[in-house]
Order: structure tokens, then sequence, then C-alpha cells
């Protein structure tokens, strides 16, 4: 499965999970109920997974901790929050470089509805059109890049 057709399978279970459930729960309650679902679904989805850093030649093993790890290839991250900010977005990429993976998707689940909380990240990935990522999915910096 490609890592575009398993984005938008985690991006259609967070919508119905969403629509069920509704906002206002611990994201540990949306981290459990999706991966539930991914897997009801056929995809494995790995929970709290341990990434390590390297610093001076010194490893630390899980120093973070990935919410999921869709498939082995994409990193999500669950948020229940008034609003993302760049620090969450940085903390996936940070999650995508250390684990050299393409893209990350950051879902916050505390929105009237599912698609505002929706963020896809990518780090190095690169489409068959040679773009990261369709113009809708980029996420923008606060200096306006893309």
């Amino acid at each position: 499965m490609q890592i575009d057709e398993i984005s938008s399978e985690v991006i259609d279970a967070s919508i119905g999970i969403h629509r069920e459930l509704g906002p206002g729960l611990l994201e540990s309650v949306y981290e459990i109920v999706l991966s539930g679902e991914l897997l009801r679904r056929g995809l494995r989805a790995e929970r709290q997974v341990p990434v390590a850093i390297e610093y001076r030649g010194v490893r630390h093993e899980q120093a973070f901790r990935v919410d999921l790890l869709v498939e082995q290839s994409l990193v999500v991250e669950i948020k229940s929050v008034d609003q993302l900010n760049n620090a969450h977005l940085k903390q996936v990429l940070t999650y995508l470089r250390l684990l050299d993976q393409p893209v990350g998707l950051l879902l916050n689940f505390s929105g009237a509805t599912m698609k505002e909380g929706i963020r896809r990240v990518v780090n190095q990935h690169r489409q068959p059109n040679g773009d990261s990522a369709s113009p809708r999915l980029r996420v923008k910096n606060q200096g306006g890049e893309q």
C-alpha cells in the first residue's frame, strides 16, 4: 500500500471517529480508538513507538514516543487541543526526521469538524510529478513558505 493510500485510510477513519465520538475526549482515547479502527481496516498501527536520538556519539533510547506508526511508514501524532500551533508541526517533523520517514499526519480531534484538524507534514517525500504533496495538503510555516 502506498503512503498516500495509507494517509487516506487514516484520515477517513479519523473523520468517522470524530463524527461518532465528537470532540473533547483525551488524546489517549482517540489513539486507542483510531489504532483499533485501522486494525479493523487491515492496517498495522503500532502505538507509542519509541524514538531514539543520538547526541555526541551517545544514543538515547526512547527519547520520544510517536502516538501511532502506521504500516511502518506513516507517523501519526494525535492532539486534542483548542488550536494547533507551530510547535505541534515541528514535533511531527522531528519524528519524521529521526525515524527517516517521508510523511506524517497531525490530527487534532478538538475542533467542531475533523477537517479543520488535519495537517499533513512532509519530510522530503516526492510524488511521481516531483511535488512534495498536493497544494491543499502542504503545511505552511510562519513565513508563508511551503
